[in-house]
């Protein structure tokens, strides 16, 4: 077990929260656009994406694991496995003749994306952040103290 393997920890979760930000804002930005790529000839509009994070396995095991007798991982912190889009939630429909993409009926596909929901994933991305901050900050202050008392 380093030194540093708390730090290396808080690091891998502040690197997937940023990640989940960027993808809830590039959700976010894309509200609007109906042509985001091309399906069988025809203009689709943008899918939601969303994140998935998993327990990052890693090679190391920590000291007390190893006393213990224990064969799992101390935890290496968290990484992104995939970016996936929201296939299962359809678009929604709205009213608008003049859009240059409506349908014969005056209808045009909007992307499916929830404005109310993208904002609570970004706080909830935000709040993760942070607290992973103030412990790579909590980390980085017990190491300085202990260096301090090898003086």
């Amino acid at each position: 077990m380093s030194i540093f393997s708390s730090m290396n920890t808080t690091a891998s979760a502040l690197t997937a929260q940023r990640l989940r930000m960027d993808v809830i804002s590039s959700n976010i930005a894309n509200i609007d656009t109906t042509r985001a790529r091309q399906v069988n000839g025809e203009w689709e509009p943008y899918r939601r994406k969303s994140v998935t994070l998993t327990e990052d396995n890693g090679q190391f095991s920590s000291f007390l694991n190893k006393a213990m007798n224990k064969k799992e991982n101390a935890g290496n912190g968290v990484k992104v496995t995939s970016i996936r889009e929201d296939n299962q939630t359809p678009f929604k429909l709205v009213y608008n003749p003049t859009h240059p993409d409506a349908n014969e009926d005056g209808y045009v596909e909007m992307p499916n994306v929830d404005v109310l929901t993208e904002m609570v994933d970004l706080i909830s991305a935000t709040r993760s952040y942070e607290a992973n901050v103030t412990v790579f900050n909590a980390s980085k202050s017990m190491l300085t103290k202990a260096l301090e008392i090898g003086k």
